[in-house]
C-alpha cells in the first residue's frame, strides 16, 4: 500500500475550477510575453485538457483576455490598496503612484495586456472588465483626498495616471534612463505626484471662489 496518494501535476487544475485555471495559466503566460503570448490550444495542453474545453468558459480567445485582464486590474486594485493603507508619513498619491510604477517595471508583461492592447476599448459598458478599471480609476481619486468639487478630482486623477503610465511605457522601451533629465523615476513620478496635489488644491480654491462669488 502506497505510505500517501500521488499528488497531482502543479499545472493541472481541481475539477469545477478550468474557469480559473485558464486565467491563472494566462497571467503566468503573460507575465512572460504580453499578450501575445497567451493561446488557448496551448493552455489547454499545459492544463492537460482537451482543446474543447476551455471553450465552455470562453467562447473565443477574446473573451479569455477579456477575463484575464480584469484578474489583472483586480490584481493591481489590491497592490494600490494595500500601499495606500500602509502606515507611512508619504501621501496615498505618493504611494500609490510609487506602487503603480513598481508594478508597470516589474510585471511589464502583465501591464502591457492591460494597457497597450485594445482588450479595454472593446470590452463592453458593464462588462467585467469595465468595473475591473472602474475600481483601479477610483482608487486613484481616493489618493488625491481632495473634497469633491465638479469633476477637478477626476480630471486631475486622469493626469497623473496618463504621467505615470508615460513614464512606464517610456522606461520599459528603454527610452527614459534619467539620463537626460538628471534625475530617477521615482524621482520624476514624485514631481508628478507634488504638482497634481498642488494644481488640484489650487483649483479646487479657485472654483470655491467663483462659487461664492455667484452666489
Amino acid at each position: 500500500m502506497r505510505s500517501q496518494l500521488a499528488r497531482k501535476p502543479e499545472n493541472t487544475y481541481h475539477h469545477g475550477d478550468l474557469r480559473y485555471a485558464l486565467i491563472k495559466a494566462a497571467l503566468r503566460e503573460a507575465e512572460r510575453g504580453g499578450t501575445e503570448a497567451i493561446s488557448i490550444k496551448a493552455l489547454a495542453k499545459q492544463l492537460g485538457v482537451s482543446q474543447p474545453a476551455p471553450y465552455r468558459h470562453f467562447a473565443d480567445r477574446e473573451a479569455l483576455l477579456e477575463a484575464v485582464t480584469a484578474q489583472a486590474f483586480r490584481q493591481l486594485s489590491a497592490i494600490l490598496r494595500a500601499a495606500m493603507a500602509k502606515p507611512s508619513k508619504q501621501s496615498k498619491l505618493s504611494r500609490l503612484a510609487q506602487a503603480t510604477l513598481d508594478f508597470g517595471l516589474h510585471r511589464s508583461g502583465i501591464y502591457r495586456l492591460m494597457f497597450a492592447s485594445r482588450t479595454v476599448s472593446c470590452a463592453p459598458k458593464g462588462s467585467e472588465l469595465r468595473e475591473a478599471t472602474h475600481e483601479t480609476f477610483a482608487l486613484v481619486v481616493e489618493a488625491l483626498e481632495a473634497p469633491a468639487v465638479g469633476y477637478l478630482r477626476e480630471r486631475h486623477a486622469l493626469k497623473i495616471w496618463a504621467a505615470l503610465h508615460g513614464v512606464v511605457m517610456l522606461a520599459e522601451q528603454g527610452l527614459f534612463t534619467g539620463e537626460a533629465a538628471h534625475a530617477t523615476r521615482e524621482e520624476l513620478v514624485e514631481d508628478f505626484v507634488s504638482e497634481t496635489k498642488t494644481a488640484l488644491a489650487a483649483a479646487i480654491k479657485a472654483a470655491r471662489r467663483r462659487k461664492k462669488a455667484g452666489t
